[in-house]
Formats: structure tokens, sequence, C-alpha cells
């Protein structure tokens, strides 16, 4: 059972590892997505592959959704996003740190699989 920071119990119907997302053959493009990725210097496709293959994965607890890790060149970064069947929808992306990353994980912010 996964718990938020605060201690509530949360149910989760999503997966964390890429090996068990379901197949992804639609990226929902919106146009904030392309915004921030321009003014930031990312690469769509980029974007893309990270997404679909990253094998670092949480669910932000603050935010209600899943959040891909990856190298986009020589910065990290996190990457949330929504998905409904086979598409996905990236919301936003900023490079981040291992730092950032471990601190959210100490204060249960994102939360891992702890069952795989």
């Amino acid at each position: 059972m996964f718990k938020t920071r605060f201690g509530e119990p949360i149910k989760l119907n999503f997966y964390f590892q890429a090996s068990n997302l379901p197949s992804i053959s639609t990226v929902i493009w919106s146009e904030y997505i392309r915004y921030r990725a321009k003014l930031r210097n990312f690469d769509l496709t980029k974007i893309e592959e990270i997404i679909k293959y990253s094998g670092e994965r949480y669910y932000d607890v603050e935010t209600g959704r899943m959040v891909a890790v990856g190298k986009h060149d020589n910065r990290l970064v996190i990457i949330p996003y929504e998905s409904s069947g086979d598409a996905i929808a990236p919301v936003t992306i900023h490079a981040t740190t291992r730092r950032q990353i471990r601190f959210r994980l100490r204060n249960r912010r994102f939360i891992i699989n702890e069952s795989n």
C-alpha cells in the first residue's frame, strides 16, 4: 500500500516500469509542451524516447501525475505526463538533479513501485 506524505492511503492504477507500460502508439503534444521544449532547447524526438522507454518512473503525489526521468543530451530531465489507453500526453519538461529526485523520494513526494 502506498501512502501520501501525510499518511493517507492512495490507490495506484498505473504502471511504473517501462516494461509494464502499455504500448504507446500516440504522443499528444500540447502547445504548452511544445513551447516549453523550445524555450528550454529540448528536442521533441528525444522527449518522446524518454517518455516511451525510460526505466525510471515515479508517481508525483502533489500533482497526481506519473513522471519519467531520463537524459536529454547531458541534462537529467523529468517529464510529468498523463496517459490514457495507448496515448500519452507530456505536461512539461525541466532539468533536474539526482539530489532533487532523492529529496522528493525521501519526502514522499515521489513514490516508486516497491513490489518490483
